[in-house]
């Protein structure tokens, strides 16, 4: 409740600023300003803030569970964020390439350079961290990563890569599904994006 109250007093700050804000300032920066009926308003664009009751735990196993998989989305969550940012540079770029022959070459040497690159960090991750990062690239990317290598380095690479996941227990067609049984996870992940954990 008290953190209720701090979250209340804040935004009643912030709005007061804004006003006196609004008030003292030009009309020039038309980004953030607004003008209706003569008066300015300034145009305050905020992050989605999520309030959870706090975790409660029936024994240590639930508890344990709880923070090995706040454990894996921070270990994980940078790696997925960092694909999706890969994915769009590089679907970008490829677009602007004159024909397939090029567009091939340079997807096998993007796929070498990040290979050498990332490894050593991969081959530390536990095999739960594994499977949290091809659900959270699924959550980032909107796609699996059955899907997404499939499109960048066809069917059959893909069909390997998911073979040799599967060796470990793992899928590449795993999707995330926040409103269901990724919905403890899905808390977790916002918490970290928000700094609180």
């Amino acid at each position: 409740m008290k953190q209720l109250y701090i979250l209340l007093i804040l935004l009643t700050f912030c709005a007061f600023a804004t006003k006196i804000a609004a008030q003292n300032t030009s009309q020039s920066s038309i980004s953030t300003y607004a003008v209706d009926k003569g008066d300015s308003m300034k145009i305050l664009v905020m992050d989605n803030i999520y309030v959870y009751p706090p975790q409660t735990y029936k024994n240590f196993s639930e508890d344990a569970t709880y923070w090995k998989t706040v454990r894996d989305v921070k270990k994980t969550l940078p790696y997925a964020k960092m694909i999706y940012s890969t994915l769009i540079e590089t679907y970008e770029y490829v677009l602007t390439m004159p024909n397939e022959e090029d567009r091939r070459k340079h997807l096998t040497r993007m796929e070498n350079d990040l290979y050498e690159k990332y490894k050593p960090e991969l081959k530390k991750m536990t095999l739960s961290q594994g499977k949290m990062l091809i659900k959270l690239i699924d959550r980032e990317c909107n796609q699996s990563s059955y899907d997404l290598v499939k499109a960048f380095l066809g069917p059959i690479r893909a069909g390997f890569w998911n073979a040799f996941a599967g060796i470990f227990g793992a899928s590449l067609k795993s999707t995330w599904d926040p409103n269901g049984q990724d919905a403890a996870t899905e808390r977790i992940v916002e918490m970290v994006e928000m700094g609180l954990l």
